[in-house]
């Protein structure tokens, strides 16, 4: 693997320097033959001022016979000076000199010559039959200086591009050979601080990689977004969207604060300590979240949330209170009945039958009587089930459980659940009987019922407990306070509060000292109901 991405990463670079310096040698040389045939221009205008400023030239432009005396001292001149041609003019641009002497006395059409003919001087690019020539143009003027008499063209030809490549070739070869070199040392340092930052995977594996990182944030029912140092969001799943009520526009790169008013990301990051079950209201909706910095080598680079509606995370334990329950009314009930099979059993070995007779008949028809009342009058079976696991556990634990035979419920509000009347009147029946547990024996009662008519449903459950004491009863619905001392008390009261709300319930606490307590939630059928979520009455 570290072999591939480092030939992968090196021929790369070959291939970059070649090209790089193959671009470099072609725009050098192009402006090298640019910068040269500038130079030759201004040569070929020099000279060309040097022979129209001749008094021969002067004397002789433009008098009958005079390329014979022009021609010999013109072709010195050429061949002293090195250029490939010397052409004198005369106003009818007939040649009176030239390198070829066939081509005396014939007349000039170069196509650029027109100018200077009009007094003016300048250089131009021409191609002829041996190639590209700069060719300066400089008019001859008469002794006195002032009649222009003829014009002298001196052309120099110029190298091409690839005259140029080619002679400098072995500079391009050299230097070529030398890139590549350093460019295979700088390849292979690359390819081993690449190799180390991306952990030795190759670029298909990162992308598979990431791919499978999208899949797993898509299936994730948590949400999670991070942020970096500069509390931009970098990472948001659909998860996170979902439960924050995000419409699908482009988060990634804006301000957190922009997206989720009032989190805590950014203390995350500058005081690097981690928060958890911490809860954030957003969206009229209760979010848990667990904050926590990211590091990279000792360093925090940003903060993630990983975070869930808190309804769902209450729901979920309601249906681990309501399994709980179910569970302990069936070994309460398991319990009850191997005493009575033992109190039978004791009696068939007394050869006492006819009092075992009417025992079973006896504890039949009690258990049927309850049955079938709680079958006929709560048309849930979880709820009729919790009732009657109770009526269990306090015969066990020798309480008086009086359920009000006027208890009804057929129907539900449409914001309640079974599950949520389950936690409600569970948690109630729990703390009722461990509040009279050490009570003396008249003082051993729980009663509870379920009151309902077309307005509202009433669950309520009575003790005769020692009441509570004289301080502020809100305190008894806040998560983790009890007046009992073991840890993880103080659970029950609190959820009680919260399904309440969230139902749009009310709840009514009365109580006396030693004289017991009186827990009533109400529930409208007609939506939230007025006033206070909950509300106390101490007598």
């Amino acid at each position: 693997m570290t072999i591939r991405l480092r030939t992968k990463m090196t021929l790369l670079a070959f291939l970059i320097v070649m090209f790089s310096v193959t671009i470099v040698a072609v725009v050098v040389s192009w402006q090298s033959v640019q910068d040269f045939r500038s130079e030759l221009g201004r040569r070929a205008l020099a000279i060309g001022r040097t022979v129209a400023q001749s008094p021969l030239i002067q004397q002789n432009v433009g008098r009958p016979g005079a390329e014979k005396i022009i021609q010999p001292y013109v072709e010195r001149i050429r061949l002293a000076t090195n250029v490939d041609y010397i052409v004198v003019l005369d106003m009818n641009k007939k040649r009176l000199s030239h390198p070829v002497a066939n081509r005396i006395g014939t007349i000039f059409a170069g196509g650029d010559e027109g100018p200077a003919f009009a007094d003016n001087e300048y250089t131009s690019l021409a191609v002829g039959v041996n190639g590209e020539a700069v060719r300066a143009f400089v008019p001859i003027k008469d002794e006195r200086g002032i009649a222009q008499v003829g014009v002298v063209v001196v052309g120099i030809l110029t190298p091409s591009l690839g005259e140029v490549l080619l002679e400098w070739k072995s500079s391009i070869y050299l230097t070529m050979i030398l890139a590549l070199f350093a460019g295979a040392i700088g390849a292979f340092y690359l390819a081993a601080h690449v190799k180390q930052a991306i952990f030795g995977l190759e670029p298909e594996e990162i992308a598979a990689l990431m791919e499978e990182r999208e899949a797993i944030l898509a299936a994730i029912n948590e949400g999670i977004i991070a942020i970096d140092r500069e509390n931009r969001i970098t990472l948001i799943n659909p998860a996170a969207r979902q439960i924050l009520g995000i419409a699908e526009e482009e988060l990634l790169g804006r301000p957190i604060n922009e997206v989720i008013p009032n989190t805590a990301l950014p203390e995350v990051i500058s005081t690097g300590s981690s928060q958890f079950n911490q809860e954030l209201v957003f969206n009229r909706k209760i979010i848990v979240s667990n904050r926590l910095p990211i590091r990279w080598r000792e360093k925090i680079i940003g903060a993630v949330a990983v975070f869930r509606d808190k309804s769902e995370v209450r729901r979920l334990a309601e249906e681990l209170t309501g399994v709980k329950k179910f569970v302990e009314a069936l070994r309460v009930q398991n319990h009850e009945n191997l005493n009575k099979l033992h109190t039978i059993a004791g009696l068939i070995q007394l050869h006492r039958y006819q009092e075992a007779l009417d025992y079973i008949f006896r504890i039949t028809e009690q258990q049927q009587e309850i049955t079938a009342f709680l079958t006929r009058q709560v048309k849930d079976p979880a709820i009729a089930g919790l009732l009657l696991g109770k009526m269990g556990r306090a015969k066990e634990l020798n309480i008086r459980f009086e359920l009000d035979r006027k208890s009804e419920l057929k129907t539900l509000p449409a914001n309640l659940t079974a599950s949520d009347i389950v936690l409600i009147m569970g948690n109630l029946l729990e703390n009722a009987m461990e509040a009279v547990l050490p009570c003396q024996q008249e003082k051993r009662w729980v009663k509870c019922g379920i009151k309902q008519d077309q307005k509202e449903l009433i669950l309520w459950v009575a003790d005769g407990g020692p009441g509570l004491v004289d301080v502020d009863f809100d305190r008894y619905f806040q998560l983790g306070y009890s007046t009992k001392r073991p840890e993880g008390r103080g659970l029950g009261l609190y959820l009680i509060k919260q399904q309440a709300e969230n139902a749009g319930g009310k709840i009514i606490l009365r109580s006396r000292p030693q004289q017991g307590t009186l827990f009533l939630v109400k529930f409208s059928y007609e939506g939230v109901m007025d006033g206070a979520t909950s509300a106390r009455i101490a007598d």
